[in-house]
């Protein structure tokens, strides 16, 4: 069992099984059910991401099998496909030529700005838009 409080020191991956989460409420004095965990889905991350005490209380339903990943790793592998997606996206924005004028520590920050959108064909991309800027990076999917 994870309880509300404690500290956060792996992501769990849940392979079979099922789990509860609840959140008790200091206002209300009771537990409140959030949802359920089947395989397939994860939890503990937000603990590794910020370094804070777990925001709930996991309990399994069933028998489950689940699979952890400790702090270092799950760091380690948030840091490189970040480290990878900034790099894909400061390379595109060398090639824009209204951007060519910037300094590469400006770049970078427009690539850490740039929040990545997916459309289906036959979509419209842009309608009339005010006060918007918008750059279009065409990419395969294996590429970020």
């Amino acid at each position: 069992m994870i309880k509300q409080g404690d500290d956060g020191d792996n992501l769990y991956i849940i392979d079979n099984g099922e789990l509860e989460c609840y959140r008790y409420s200091q206002k209300t004095k009771e537990d409140t059910l959030l949802r359920l965990y089947a395989p397939g889905d994860a939890f503990g991350e937000l603990a590794l991401l910020y370094n804070a005490p777990r925001a709930a209380t996991i309990i399994a339903k069933t028998d489950i099998v689940a699979f952890a990943l400790d702090r270092e790793c799950f760091n380690h592998i948030v840091k490189d496909a970040a480290t990878k997606k900034r790099e894909a996206y400061e390379k595109f924005l060398s090639k824009v030529e209204l951007l060519d004028q910037m300094d590469p520590y400006e770049r970078s920050k427009i690539a850490d700005a740039l929040k990545p959108m997916k459309f289906k064909k036959g979509d419209f991309v842009v309608k009339e838009v005010n006060k918007s800027f918008f750059l279009i990076y065409i990419y395969k999917l294996n590429n970020i």
